[in-house]
Parts: C-alpha cells; structure tokens; sequence
C-alpha cells in the first residue's frame, strides 16, 4: 500500500494535516470496526486496510526524509516475526566478511519508497508463512526489480527461492528443487548463512536418490 492508497481509503487530499487523518481514521474506524459489524468479513478486512493506511501517513507526516539503512533498522526492531523464521532459516545474518563482499551500499530511499518496501516485506512474510510460495517469489522478485541494489530485498530474494526449493525437496519434485535452491545461491551469493542451509538440501536430495 502506498500513501496515495492510503489518502484514498481515509477519504483525504495529499495536504490532509495530522489532525484531519485522526479524525477522518476516527470516524470510520466506528463504521467499520469489529464490534459493531460482528462476524462481517469485509467490514472487517477494511477495518484492517484502513488501520494500516492510518499508521502510515501518520508516519509519512511525522517523520522526516532518513537513508534506508537507519529506517531498517527501526523497522526490523519493531518486526518481531521476521521472514527468517521459516523452519532451519531461523534468521540470516551477515559475517563482517559478507559485508566487505557487498559491491553497493543500500540507496537512500524517499520516505513513499520505504513504505513500499516495507508494506511489501510484511506482505511476503504471510505469503511464506502460508506457503504460497509462488506468490511470494512473484512478489519478491517484483521487489528486486524495483530497487535492484538493495542488499536486503535481495536477501529476501533468495529466502523466497530457497523456502520454495525447500518444500519442493519434501515434495520430491527434485529437480524442480535444483532449479530453485541453485537461484538463491546466485541471487545472494556472498550470504554463508544460506549457502549452509541450501547445501543441506542438496544433501537431502542426494539420499533421496
């Protein structure tokens, strides 16, 4: 979601002040909310949407242009759930010498394109977690298309690949699984955390031949 989407959904121009947005939030957070609708699953999924929207121009207008690395850093502190936590990948961290391997530092990014970023890191989290693997590599790979040099989309890349490369091994769909787990490595190749886990399915497919 980004912040004309959001504007839209609370019904506001682009010049709408914080004052506006909480009360334009307020007044259909009471139509849509929970407990007045019940068990009606569109109110509720807009309920959701425009909560959402609501925090992120409240963050748009609060916060100030930051380089991409510190607003990172924020926001995975605030994600306790993080892709990572998909069974063995339980989180990929960068050795000082992954760092030094790394050709581009991260672009500084406008505030509307952190958003982007992050709205569709979160998307990709329940994506995986669902296993909708082909979805989530869609999604991941729209994402690298659009900021190419940016080391964390990247990363996130190659967990798609792999977490799909990983379920097509226990499907035994072998070579289907090749194909994947091979994409990983090349989308993030300095990333030693990823190379042991794909090994380890290598090594599963060879006893399962």
């Amino acid at each position: 979601m980004n912040l004309t989407d959001c504007y839209r959904l609370l019904g506001l121009n682009s010049e709408a002040s914080t004052a506006e947005i909480k009360k334009s939030y307020r007044r259909l957070a009471r139509k849509y909310h929970p407990d007045i609708n019940g068990s009606n699953q569109q109110a509720q999924a807009k309920f959701i949407e425009l909560t959402e929207a609501y925090k992120l121009l409240l963050s748009a207008v609060n916060t100030p242009r930051i380089p991409a690395s510190q607003a990172a850093k924020q926001t995975q502190k605030q994600d306790t759930n993080v892709i990572w936590q998909q069974p063995r990948v339980t989180k990929v961290v960068r050795t000082s010498k992954d760092k030094e391997n790394q050709q581009q530092a991260p672009p500084e990014l406008s505030l509307s394109e952190l958003q982007i970023k992050w709205s569709a890191y979160k998307q990709l989290q329940q994506l995986l977690k669902s296993r909708k693997f082909a979805r989530a590599i869609a999604l991941a790979e729209a994402l690298a298309q659009r900021f190419p040099q940016d080391p964390e989309v990247r990363q996130w890349n190659a967990i798609a690949y792999s977490s799909w490369g990983r379920q097509l091994v226990s499907d035994r769909q072998l070579d289907k699984a090749r194909i994947y787990l091979k994409k990983a490595l090349r989308t993030d190749p300095h990333n030693r955390s990823l190379w042991i886990e794909v090994e380890r399915d290598f090594r599963r497919i060879e006893q399962m031949l």
